[in-house]
């Protein structure tokens, strides 16, 4: 028997399980991306980050084909949703999630709040970035 800590919405073995799965996705979402990002950037002699330009794309179209079979229906339990969206899709790439929120923003005619997330996120991480950067630059 496996020892418990229950709080409120706590249960460790149930989130124990849901991690498993999420890191499963993710290990194989992440070696993937490397794999199909470096077989299409060989590929190509641009300069240009087109296997990332086209892994973003793909991911974008995963996660909306996972949202959409989620939404048909009871077709998944809550772990194989984790195992693909959070897990895999998120190991593929962020990129997908991102537009995946920016989306449900969109449905719930967040409009506002979509400008908002858009704006911070590219700029703030495009700021960041920079910091981050050049704060290595100083040391």
């Amino acid at each position: 028997m496996i020892p418990t800590i229950e709080c409120a919405t706590l249960n460790v073995p149930v989130m124990l399980k849901t991690l498993l799965f999420i890191g499963t996705g993710s290990f194989m979402g992440g070696v993937l991306r490397y794999l199909a990002s470096r077989y299409i950037q060989n590929w190509t002699s641009l300069s240009f980050p087109l296997g990332t330009l086209l892994v973003n794309i793909l991911g974008c179209f995963l996660i909306g084909f996972f949202y959409g079979l989620f939404e048909r229906g009871n077709l998944m339990n809550a772990n194989t949703r984790m195992l693909l969206t959070v897990g895999f899709c998120g190991g593929f790439t962020t990129f997908s999630t991102f537009i995946n929120e920016s989306f449900q923003l969109i449905k719930g005619d967040n409009l506002f709040y979509l400008a908002l997330y858009l704006m911070i996120s590219l700029l703030g991480g495009l700021i960041m970035l920079y910091l981050g950067y050049s704060l290595i630059k100083l040391l």
